[in-house]
């Protein structure tokens, strides 16, 4: 097996076990073989380890490997954090070399800001804060978003915190905090991507996308240049270098890479993994243009199953509805209240025209398709990027009364928005 053969399969084997391991339990997967390996490497190979570990040692070994396991899946640690940028680091210093002395003015200023807006937008992403819920800041958070009564529903506690939930929040077990607008734990910065500091992880993806594509498409051109200088009619592209068979184009690269194996190794890693960020970057962006998050985009898959099922009924909600100011806010400043209300049964058949505690008015309608239920935090592209980008910003008049009336008359201190 010749050395470029073995680079491409070792990048290709860690590309493939990192995107089973962030991407295998997303619903658009869930029915995949991603989804079964997922659940295989996760779930079926330590299972059997532990029933293995009872009969050998009686659960010794076990018990140990448990507590060191535990610290690494549910607490916070910089491990990843620390091998990420261990990765950036280590793959400039083998590639820089090479290729710094070899480029143009242009391409080392473009080189320049792609090498440092990664490091930047990562410390960024680590160091805010993602939207911790504090008792200090409750209020404020709970006047962030309405309840939409579909995904969040007012009077829900969380028992860690013991804070009323605001709507959107998501308590973790990681960084035991509720995290506000929460989108999902990422290992990477070693913390919640939230409300707080999810522009930065955008700006961060985009920033390491881009160095990974420009990486590739430097690191080719010079294998490239060298390459076509002994054979003129090779192409690195393989449909167009029609008079070479698979052995002699394999052996042409691994020549080329025996006199640059930093530098080529480190142009095959970025050009097996860019396709991943890139892939990261336009899901994130996606969920974005819809409005929603990655832990909303896991309740919306729930809600599927009820709807396939037929126990998924709504109604409309009334617009002077009176709201129960012990479990939800007042005021907002989300400039829609919702219209609608979403619940699931148990039996198939709407609820019941005595369940006085189900708010709404009019008759029930069952839910055939999510396409007729109303997402409340869809503002649109340009609305739902602006709320990304600037997070503190407060809509044209919000809805209903302004929180700080409210804390006014309940002789709370004045919340500065």
């Amino acid at each position: 097996m010749g050395t470029f053969t073995t680079i491409v399969l070792i990048v290709l084997f860690i590309s493939f076990m990192t995107f089973v391991a962030f991407f295998g339990r997303l619903p658009a997967l869930r029915h995949t073989p991603v989804a079964w390996l997922h659940r295989f490497l996760w779930a079926t190979v330590p299972s059997s380890l532990l029933a293995l570990d009872r009969k050998l040692t009686s659960g010794r070994l076990s018990s140990s490997m448990q507590r060191f396991g535990n610290y690494m899946m549910y607490e916070r640690h910089p491990t990843v954090l620390i091998f990420f940028i261990t990765l950036l680091a280590g793959g400039e210093y083998l590639y820089l070399p090479t290729v710094w002395p070899q480029l143009g003015p242009l391409q080392k200023v473009i080189g320049a800001i792609a090498i440092i807006c990664p490091y930047l937008f990562l410390y960024l992403s680590v160091m805010a804060d993602p939207g911790y819920i504090t008792p200090e800041n409750h209020q404020e958070q709970m006047a962030q978003y309405p309840y939409d009564h579909a995904l969040f529903h007012p009077g829900s506690h969380c028992r860690t915190c013991r804070l009323l939930k605001p709507a959107r929040s998501k308590h973790c077990s990681i960084c035991k905090h509720c995290i506000a607008r929460a989108d999902h734990h990422c290992i990477f910065i070693n913390g919640c991507v939230g409300k707080g500091n999810l522009h930065w992880f955008i700006l961060l993806l985009l920033s390491t996308a881009f160095l990974t594509a420009y990486g590739t498409y430097i690191g080719l051109s010079l294998l490239s240049t060298k390459m076509t200088t002994r054979h003129p009619d090779f192409s690195i592209w393989p449909p167009s270098a029609k008079n070479y068979d698979w052995s002699t184009y394999f052996i042409i690269w691994t020549w080329a890479l025996q006199g640059n194996i930093g530098m080529g190794s480190v142009t095959i890693l970025t050009m097996l993994t860019s396709p991943l960020v890139w892939g990261l970057l336009v899901y994130n962006v996606y969920m974005i243009y819809a409005g929603t998050t990655t832990n909303e985009s896991l309740k919306w898959s729930d809600w599927q199953v009820e709807i396939n099922d037929g126990y998924a009924y709504k109604r409309r909600m009334a617009a002077d509805r009176q709201k129960d100011l012990r479990f939800e806010p007042a005021w907002t400043r989300w400039p829609v209240e919702t219209g609608q209300i979403l619940v699931r049964t148990e039996s198939g058949h709407p609820p019941r025209e005595d369940s006085q505690n189900i708010p709404g008015v009019g008759e029930w309608e069952q839910v055939t398709t999510l396409r007729t239920v109303d997402n409340l935090y869809d503002l649109g592209f340009w609305g739902n990027l602006r709320e990304v980008f600037w997070p503190q910003h407060r809509f044209a008049g919000g809805v209903g009364i302004p929180v700080s009336e409210r804390m006014g008359r309940h002789g709370l201190k004045r919340m500065d928005s």
